[in-house]
């Protein structure tokens, strides 16, 4: 499907209009809703809002039905955990984790706004698994709906041919980010491979490298090439210290 970019200002002009309800009421027929579904379905993308504070998904666009094949107003967590791809659940539940992370960072702060964004494979209505990017931008909400939202926009880039054992994945407030995805948005990410993270896991939970290497069906040699790969990437002295900062990252 050939896409067409946009503007991500609508979705800012959507949480101007809703906002001060609290998301509720959302009119199909309003202008802004019935350009978002057409911007949806051309690009091959939905959108979610949720409340963090009550754990609750208060709106989702059409598309998640066309993709997912997730009634909208069926959306519970439980549904994106069904359809992502087995060897992403771990790096999926750790990002889930970071998601009330960064709702407590933005409540604390009583202001302002944060973003995650991370590539994915989840499984479409073809029961083939897509290569997704999720863009979640959290935004807090003062008076009388006091809250943190969190609104993701959800969509196939399988065009994009991502390098082996890579991943997108960005954390911050960079919020030029927060944009139609190109092949430059696309590239940022840890240097690290999928395979050097696993092992990155193993040590951290106290394995050793001749235990890694049995556990991974990997040559002991094999496993220490990694291991100094890992650090040359880094930049790091140790493994500890590359622990530790993935894990304030969110990312282990």
């Amino acid at each position: 499907m050939e896409k067409t970019p946009y503007d991500y200002s609508i979705f800012f002009d959507f949480m101007e209009s809703y906002l001060p309800s609290g998301f509720v009421d959302i009119c199909a027929d309003d202008p802004i809703m019935l350009k978002l579904e057409e911007l949806m379905e051309e690009n091959d993308q939905f959108f979610t809002v949720s409340d963090l504070r009550k754990i609750q998904f208060l709106y989702a666009s059409q598309g998640i039905k066309r993709m997912l094949g997730i009634e909208p107003c069926e959306l519970n967590p439980g549904h994106f955990v069904e359809v992502t791809h087995p060897d992403d659940l771990s790096r999926f539940g750790l990002l889930r984790a970071q998601t009330f992370i960064v709702e407590k960072e933005v409540l604390e702060s009583g202001m302002g706004s944060a973003m995650v964004s991370f590539t994915i494979r989840v499984r479409n209505t073809d029961q083939q698994y897509r290569n997704h990017l999720c863009q979640a931008y959290f935004f807090y909400s003062p008076g009388f709906h006091k809250a943190v939202y969190l609104l993701q926009v959800i969509g196939n880039v399988d065009w994009f041919k991502m390098k082996k054992d890579k991943f997108h994945f960005y954390k911050g407030k960079d919020f030029s980010l927060f944009r139609f995805p190109d092949e430059d948005l696309l590239k940022i990410g840890p240097t690290i491979s999928v395979r050097e993270f696993e092992i990155i896991r193993l040590i951290e939970s106290g394995l050793s490298t001749k235990q890694i290497a049995d556990k991974l069906f990997l040559s002991v040699f094999t496993v220490n090439t990694h291991r100094s790969n890992i650090l040359e990437k880094s930049g790091k002295a140790t493994v500890s210290d590359l622990i530790y900062e993935l894990k304030e990252q969110g990312l282990l």
